[in-house]
């Protein structure tokens, strides 16, 4: 037995010099390292699953870096149950396929409340083609274009997806035109021909000429057609999202550092500033069951001296106010047979429902209502607005707007023109100066309104154009974000956007000292992705909806976790630039006050929490 161990171990020792002298011939005619020589060298007297594995281990360094073998478009359900896009991505490592990430696509629709039942009908039908032919393209052509890409080489993949979809679009634009010939080679019966218009009235006696011209109101420009949306056009920026992640997590970072590194030239930011929060507490808006029109959304912005997490803590205590207020709201007294109460006939209980923006909606009939309810919760909370909080209204202009009567109807029955709209918006800042945003004030097509509104309160008020801005295709394609007088824009991650797209948009928004405010679309989903679009690219604010909802809470939790992450690693900074002048301004003018107003949120929001975690 012990000659035969004997020839056994001298029989392993010969392979294992062998192999070791062919490892030596192989690496040192390819100028390998001296470092593998001496590797060797100290394996001699180990065994031989040892000597394998310090093998596997230098020569993983040496391996092919990860590269895409696998995209996989799907059809799942957003936050409202409705269909949008998911994308996996699997990468070949060390010549083993392996699952990385997936990232989902919100789709570009509005929610639509209180629709006819055709059009919510006609909506499900393009949404539903929209989404299934990204599922196509993404399984089919993108999947094969992308094969074998590295991740990390993101401007590749944007450049292949790009590519892709300008093909796309050639492609429909040659569809539509064989349809359209089609079409004229039909013969169509000529139109009848419409009768004489009737002749104008004679002037009444004493009637001034020109008096009634002077009265007529300028005649509203019409809407313009809606930027045409390819269907399929997800898939583009949701593969490139999910490649952004993919190229993340194999790096074993988070996901803003890759988009700051692609943002900043591959130089790793030395800080990064949170972007301040817009929290939506209620909607007045369209679609509530009240009377007003006007506001969609009244927003809460936590003083920019607060941390994301108490600013956050704050928007939650004001939510939760809000609620109790509804609840202890008492309906109005039945109208008596004579209406002796004062009473309207036929109105309703003020109620509360929770919005597809995470908030609630509430049915109120004047302008001053929603702004009151709120100045009362923060007077009872200890809260001074203009300082510990400010406000922020997303007006939504396009949906006010009464086209048979060419004004805008900021409350039922009540109809203003452009100009009285200008003065109804200057009047609302002078009363309630807290207001340092107006989101979409007008219509896009009212350019003259929008610039009126800047010259007006530009020094009291941020002026943003959410839904009245151009895509971020359109934008980028003219290269021009000044179409609107504004001073910022809101940024959505829709359709055929891709990383690149932001990144370049971003500095084009950065290049003109304008606002970047990244903000969810109607229908969310739970990928939190956008979040660290925000932190990574810099923006000033970030608008998510309410505190309610998993798909928006969800992304505040990720705030929260960025935020920490920063802390521990000493990156967290801080921006002094959050609002303009005018703020400035008006706290020099309550400094002492302020340090009494502010008081309070130290019982509920310490901020020497922050001091000492950043210090640490």
């Amino acid at each position: 037995m012990g000659e035969e161990g004997s020839g056994r171990s001298c029989g392993i020792t010969r392979d294992l010099q062998k192999l070791k002298q062919q490892a030596m011939a192989y690496y040192q005619e390819n100028e390998v390292p001296r470092r593998l020589e001496e590797l060797l060298n100290s394996t001699f007297y180990l065994q031989p699953a040892d000597v394998y594995g310090h093998l596997a281990n230098y020569f993983s360094k040496l391996a092919k870096p990860p590269s895409i073998c696998k995209v996989t478009g799907r059809v799942i359900l957003d936050g409202l149950g409705l269909p949008t896009l998911q994308v996996e991505i699997s990468c070949t490592i060390q010549n083993f396929p392996k699952y990385i990430c997936s990232a989902v696509m919100p789709a570009h629709f509005e929610v639509l409340e209180n629709a006819l039942p055709e059009v919510v009908d006609a909506e499900e039908v393009e949404r539903n083609l929209a989404v299934s032919t990204a599922v196509q393209w993404v399984n089919g052509s993108i999947a094969e274009e992308l094969w074998g890409v590295v991740p990390s080489n993101q401007a590749e993949v944007d450049q292949r997806l790009r590519i892709f979809f300008e093909n796309k679009v050639q492609e429909d634009k040659e569809n539509k035109e064989l349809e359209r010939i089609a079409e004229e080679s039909v013969p169509v019966p000529p139109p009848p021909v419409p009768p004489p218009p009737p002749p104008p009235p004679s002037k009444k006696k004493g009637q001034k000429a020109g008096r009634r011209e002077t009265l007529l109101e300028k005649p509203i420009i019409p809407p313009e057609p809606p930027e045409p949306v390819l269907h399929g056009s997800m898939a583009i920026g949701a593969v490139s999202l999910a490649v952004a992640k993919a190229s993340a997590s194999l790096a074993s970072v988070p996901l803003y550092m890759t988009i700051a590194l692609l943002k900043h030239g591959q130089e790793q930011p030395s800080t990064f500033t949170m972007p301040l929060l817009m929290g939506t507490v209620l909607s007045c808006g369209k679609s509530s069951p009240g009377k007003l029109h006007l506001m969609k959304e009244v927003i809460c912005i936590p003083n920019p001296g607060l941390t994301t997490k108490q600013g956050m803590e704050l928007l939650l205590e004001i939510q939760k106010q809000v609620a109790r207020a509804m609840e202890t709201l008492l309906p109005p007294k039945p109208e008596t047979k004579k209406g002796h109460d004062g009473s309207k006939r036929g109105q309703q209980p003020i109620t509360g429902k929770m919005s597809h923006l995470g908030c609630l909606t509430i049915n109120y009939d004047t302008i001053e209502q929603p702004l009151l309810l709120i100045q009362g919760i923060c007077s009872n909370l200890g809260l001074e607005l203009g300082i510990s909080l400010h406000l922020a209204i997303n007006c939504a202009g396009h949906e006010l707007m009464d086209y048979s009567k060419g004004k805008y109807e900021v409350m039922v029955g009540t109809y203003k023109s452009a100009a009285e709209m200008l003065d109804l918006y200057v009047d609302l800042i002078n009363k309630y100066p807290y207001i340092i945003a107006l989101i979409d004030p007008f219509r896009k097509e009212d350019s003259e309104q929008w610039d009126s509104i800047y010259a007006a309160l530009a020094s009291r008020c941020y002026i943003i154009a959410g839904a009245a801005s151009r895509s971020v295709s359109k934008l980028l394609e003219h290269r021009n974000i000044s179409t609107l007088t504004s001073h910022g824009l809101i940024i959505k991650h829709t359709n055929q956007t891709t990383m690149s797209d932001l990144v370049e948009i971003t500095h084009l928004i950065d290049s003109k000292k304008h606002l970047a405010v990244f903000g969810s679309t109607d229908a969310e989903s739970s990928d939190d992705s956008l979040v660290d679009l925000a932190v990574g690219l810099g923006a000033r604010f970030i608008k998510l909806g309410g505190l309610s909802r998993g798909e928006r809470v969800t992304k505040y939790n990720r705030l929260l976790t960025i935020e920490e992450e920063l802390i521990q690693s000493g990156t967290w900074g801080f921006r002094e630039e959050h609002f303009s002048s005018f703020q400035e301004d008006a706290e020099a003018e309550k400094a002492p006050e302020a340090e009494e107003s502010l008081g309070p949120l130290d019982s509920i929001f310490p901020t020497e929490v922050i001091e000492e975690s950043v210090k640490s």
